[in-house]
């Protein structure tokens, strides 16, 4: 049997936990695609459930063979540590339910604690779906893998077998289904432990157990020796003794599982540890903590010298107390995080204030740190539903606008509302398409109807800034969904006079632009909830649209975003300096290495329970899928020719500017330049070079395939560029061949009234789409192919172009092309992007990726 290597397992241990799998509600769509989201929890003895990142690291627990080893699987599958989240095959669900067979603990997501009945042998609803079709042969599950066992490759259902292996299943019987039992594991000898406190002596465990190297390195590192007569590895001294067990008595017991001779529990019985108490003391709006180091019979400041001098334990009259090293660790982490300190020293006793915006990240350090940690009533009520979502209250709408929310979105509303009735605030970063503008519109809703203890509030207007191009979008939408709401456009010729005639209305929609013209009237008004859509637009605290907006008075702020890092973690330290002032901080200039890896792993971890970020894989499993494909385009000979030339001479340049000294900024400004020009000849040479042909170019000639297919097909496309240049061309293209198409870039003042034409006119089949201008906002569910003309910096930016199409409503599967010149600096832009995704997948944990700004570093590598 195996166990999980990320969970510490000790059947001795107090607390017993299980393994709970939360199945979609429309599994026979999703299993026929091969393609099951399921969840992931873990409930412990008497505590409620929790995804696998909230369960205390430093705990032990019981598991029952069966459960460790279904968590030992899924670890497996996730590269070794537990994700919250999974796509799972048909093949491998069928493999947790041989693992787990009559274990009550596969549950629909819609129904979480009510788990399935099996009957024999079977989970109804379930095991039927997960048959295979047919005309594939029926692959047999494997009772109680072993976690170290490789996994074959899960056929697809949609694609037929190769001629030969088709005929030889159509001779071959299909394998007998095995008997789901488990399997007898040949057992190694545990480590062995004798000794007291002045001396240990541990025999290691056989050569077979899969501990043994870690256990000799162990005893190696703490300077014990070997005696050949007995095999046994000792150490004699008191001193390093009790250095040796206030470090790892805890891992004998709990990792290692090591038998403790009857001499030695007789012996260290009598050993005392040191406690981490946590006191707290309600504050104004938040609270004072103090944490502090505690032995019977010792003054504090013993306790700083035996901490400071790297003592760790205190002895007198016979009485040793451990000062357990991991434990103190711990609590030094916790207090450096809480202080933002990423270096201190050790205290026995230290006093910490916490904001309200502080109790939720504090509350999950502190349980963490102190199992059983029960904070105050009201510290639990305002954070206690950011790490639980199911324990958010339900959110008082009418039932008309209730009734065209999705599960996820009324989720994602009261999540907002809790946040709003708390005076907090908060991200919504859902993907691209699944609604983010109707749940900010739900928020407003129910936030104008809101009371306090006092009784109904007086009526405040909200607040939605946005591109201007969006400004009718969320006119249309509060329309539609909202119809009770009066609505305002204070946009181009129509204004606001003065800040009383908002009162007369319940949203104000305005541009970042309008805002920054008409800030004054807008700082003398007291909105209700602030909303910044598309909040790249604030991702610079220093430019005229942040500080606006951070300059007005609301109850309540929220962002809109998709993509809530781009460039660096200075992106979310400005949309927390609108919505939070003073929470996050900035990052030290002067911090570098490991120690700004600290702070900025300590900004992403405080910002984290105010960030709310879903994917359609999970919330809208019945969309179809995507298809990403990258087509590689040889360049014509003039245009090869013409590109060689540029890059000669752009490399020439970039070295004179190193040589003469100019500064980075200046180099930069002349590489962008360059840069500009070499994507530019990727893309049609005529761009550059007045004389050069259509012919010339190798992407054009490569669209006009892709074209001809996608029509002969039935598909509609959708066609992105950068250079508004590349779109005029293919506009030529494009009425050279008699095609109808739709036009859109930054110039384009009906923009809605385009995409509307586009989707309502299925003999249309080309939109054709500045990437800035039309890469958010818009919903093109018309359209089934999207092809980038040429990449980006941004993979997010050429995520959210696609997802234009990818998103609910449509029925189709979505193929994205995306075409690159062969050799070219466009193919150094694909391996940029994967190499600057680092940083973002640790705040989407929570969610996606994006990129990080181009260096010195990064110019060379794009010039080769």
């Amino acid at each position: 049997m195996g166990f999980p290597s990320s969970i510490s397992i000790d059947q001795r241990a107090a607390a017993s936990l299980q393994v709970r799998i939360l199945l979609p509600p429309n599994l026979p769509a999703v299993a026929e695609r091969d393609a099951i989201p399921v969840k992931l929890e873990l409930i412990q003895s008497g505590q409620k459930p929790v995804t696998p990142e909230r369960l205390p690291s430093n705990r032990s627990f019981q598991m029952t063979p069966p459960h460790a080893a279904a968590l030992a699987r899924i670890e497996e599958w996730c590269g070794g540590t537990l994700a919250a989240f999974l796509q799972l095959t048909r093949e491998k669900l069928n493999q947790l339910l041989a693992l787990l067979e009559e274990e009550p603990c596969f549950c629909m997501i819609n129904r979480p604690t009510e788990p399935i009945p099996w009957k024999d042998g079977e989970l109804p609803g379930v095991t039927t779906h997960l048959r295979r079709p047919p005309a594939e042969p029926e692959a047999s599950v494997p009772a109680r893998p072993s976690p170290s066992a490789p996994m074959p490759p899960a056929p697809r259902p949609d694609r037929a077998p190769p001629r030969r292996q088709a005929a030889a299943a159509a001779v071959a019987p299909a394998p007998a289904r095995p008997a789901l039992r488990p399997r007898p594991v040949q057992s190694s000898a545990p480590m062995a432990v004798d000794g007291s406190t002045q001396f240990v002596a541990i025999t290691l465990p056989s050569r077979e157990h899969p501990l043994y190297p870690d256990a000799l390195d162990l005893v190696k590192r703490h300077d014990f020796r070997l005696e050949p007569s007995n095999r046994r590895w000792w150490l004699r001294d008191k001193h390093k003794t009790l250095v040796f067990l206030s470090e790892h008595l805890g891992d004998l017991r709990g990792r290692f599982q090591a038998q403790f001779s009857a001499n030695f529990q007789s012996n260290v019985q009598a050993l005392e540890e040191a406690e981490v108490c946590c006191h707290t003391v309600e504050s104004g709006s938040g609270y004072e903590v103090e944490l502090s180091v505690t032995a019977a019979g010792f003054e504090p400041r013993q306790i700083q010298e035996s901490l400071q001098t790297g003592r760790p334990y205190l002895e007198r009259d016979g009485r040793v107390i451990l000062l357990p090293k991991k434990k103190l660790e711990e609590l030094e982490e916790v207090r450096r995080l809480l202080n933002g300190e990423s270096r201190s020293q050790p205290q026995p006793r230290t006093r910490h204030t916490l904001t309200g915006a502080d109790l939720a990240v504090a509350g999950e350090l502190l349980d963490s740190l102190l199992p059983g940690f029960e904070a105050p009533a009201t510290w639990r009520d305002r954070s206690e539903a950011l790490g639980n979502i199911s324990r958010l209250a339900a959110l008082p709408l009418p039932t008309e606008v209730d009734d065209h929310l999705r599960l996820y979105q009324k989720i994602g509303a009261s999540w907002m509302y809790h946040l709003y009735q708390n005076r907090l605030a908060g991200i919504l970063a859902d993907e691209m398409g699944l609604g983010k503008t109707l749940q900010a519109l739900c928020l407003i809703e129910a936030a104008r109807g809101a009371a306090d203890e006092n009784g109904p509030r007086r009526h405040l207007p909200s607040l939605v800034v946005c591109p201007a191009s969006l400004v009718e979008n969320w006119r249309r939408e509060a329309n539609r969904f909202v119809p009770n709401m009066r609505v305002f456009m204070h946009y181009r010729d129509q204004r606001l006079a003065t800040a009383g005639e908002a009162l007369g209305h319940d949203l104000v929609i305005t541009s970042y632009a309008t805002l920054i013209r008409d800030q004054e009237l807008f700082r003398e008004i007291d909105w209700n909830c602030i909303v910044a859509d598309e909040a790249q637009h604030i991702k610079n605290r220093r430019t005229q649209n942040a500080r606006a907006l951070t300059s007005l008075h609301g109850l309540g702020r929220f962002v809109l975003t998709g993509t809530p890092i781009e460039n660096s973690l200075d992106d979310l330290v400005s949309l927390f300096a609108f919505l939070m002032p003073g929470y996050l901080g900035n990052l030290p200039k002067e911090a570098r290495g490991e120690e700004r890896a600290w702070h900025e792993a300590r900004l992403l971890k405080k910002a984290a329970p105010y960030l709310l970020r879903r994917t359609k894989a999970w919330v809208a499993p019945e969309l179809p899928e995507k298809i990403e494909q990258t087509l590689f385009c040889e360049m014509e000979e003039a245009q090869q020719s013409l590109y060689d030339s540029y890059l000669g001479d752009t490399r020439l340049e970039l070295a004179a500017l190193e040589k003469g000294g100019e500064s980075e900024g200046g180099i930069r400004r002349a590489m962008f330049v360059r840069l500009l020009r070499l994507r530019q000849i990727c893309c049609d040479p005529r761009l550059v070079e007045k004389e050069a042909l259509a012919a010339d170019s190798g992407k054009l000639n490569a669209f006009r395939e892709i074209l001809s297919q996608s029509i002969d097909d039935g598909h509609r496309i959708l066609v992105f560029s950068q250079f508004v240049t590349v779109l005029q061309l293919l506009k030529q293209e494009l009425e050279d061949q008699g095609l109808r198409y739709c036009y859109l870039d930054g110039q384009t003042r009906n923009r809605l009234a385009v995409c509307d034409t586009f989707n309502g006119d299925p003999d249309i089949p080309v939109f054709l789409i500045s990437l800035k201008a039309g890469g958010t906002g818009l919903n093109l569910t018309g359209a089934d192919t999207v092809v980038h003309f040429d990449p980006w910096w941004n993979p997010a930016a050429e995520a959210q172009a696609t997802d234009r199409a990818h998103r609910i409503g449509q029925t189709k599967v979505v193929t994205s092309i995306k075409l690159i010149a062969t050799g070219s600096v466009e193919e150094k832009v694909l391996a940029l992007q994967q190499s600057k995704r680092a940083l973002i997948e640790t705040l989407f944990e929570e969610s996606q990726a994006a990129t990080a700004p181009v260096g010195l570093a990064d110019w060379r590598e794009l010039l080769g």
